[in-house]
């Protein structure tokens, strides 16, 4: 009876096992599935951000081409979004639930196996009161009433155990099989609506008129090239948008006049008073 019931707690016990060691790294696994998508989420929050930047550098028809990538990218991230908390909720939560079950589950196996080693003890004493002392009956007794007690609380904590594991293992089954079944409706939900949107950014992107956005091009820089020529024309002769008038001509000749003037006078101070009367001639011309 001991044999037996000895591999039957085994059986159970690795059933417990198995479960607290898979279930966990499931666990962990997916959490670690959830973060990951958080951060793909995330990144591809700053390639929106980009893209926007982007586009509002550019020509009218890649500026709408690129925005409506953006806005389809984004619509997808919110997507993605609520794809990470269903798997939080749907997922990591009850699988995380199996580490404090498999606990409860191993202390229930451990109170087995301390009624199993009480009844093997009473067995083991038994055992040694028959060899020494045969003749005492009333020991022996005694003996036989505390083997029986034992066997009797190791029976009763057996079928426990049994109804409990048997019961752990159905819940189990049904919540790998509600956990999975959640885990692949959640990315088929996810992707379903993913491709409806790419579908539609694909359709728009192969519409873009690259001809129309280049003709735009050409036309600015053109602009550009005529806008520059103009200024560089004023720039190398800035005398033709000036008004000529007799007055600028009469400062400019007499500009001149004065450094001939001068020049002159540099070579030869006694013409001092031809330089005098010319002054004269010329400031009255100037009033």
């Amino acid at each position: 009876i001991v044999v037996s019931r000895d591999a039957q707690v085994k059986t159970m016990e690795n059933t417990v096992s198995n479960a607290e060691k898979y279930l966990g790294q499931f666990c962990t696994l997916m959490a670690s599935y959830t973060r990951k998508t958080a951060k793909l989420r995330d990144k591809a929050d700053l390639l929106v951000k980009q893209l926007m930047d982007f586009a509002n550098t550019e020509n009218p028809e890649l500026r709408t081409c690129l925005k409506n990538l953006a806005e389809d990218m984004a619509k997808v991230q919110d997507y993605r979004q609520a794809e990470v908390e269903r798997l939080e909720t749907k997922v990591v939560g009850p699988l995380k639930t199996y580490g404090e079950i498999t606990k409860h589950k191993k202390a229930d196996i451990k109170k087995f196996n301390k009624a199993r080693n009480l009844e093997i003890k009473e067995l083991q004493n038994l055992d040694k009161l028959r060899q020494k002392s045969p003749s005492d009956r009333h020991g022996i007794s005694q003996a036989e009433s505390n083997v029986q007690k034992a066997s009797v609380n190791a029976n009763h904590t057996t079928r426990q155990l049994e109804e409990t594991i048997v019961e752990f293992q159905q819940q189990k089954l049904r919540d790998i099989k509600r956990i999975f079944s959640d885990f692949v409706m959640v990315e088929m939900l996810f992707h379903a609506k993913a491709l409806e949107v790419y579908s539609n950014t694909f359709h728009n992107l192969e519409n873009f008129d690259m001809e129309k956005d280049l003709e735009a091009f050409r036309s600015r820089i053109s602009n550009s090239d005529a806008t520059c020529s103009s200024q560089t024309a004023q720039a190398t002769n800035p005398t033709s948008s000036l008004r000529w008038s007799p007055t600028s001509q009469l400062q400019q000749s007499t500009l001149q006049r004065q450094q001939v003037i001068e020049e002159d006078g540099d070579d030869d101070d006694d013409d001092e008073e031809d330089l005098q009367d010319i002054r004269e001639e010329m400031y009255a011309k100037i009033r």
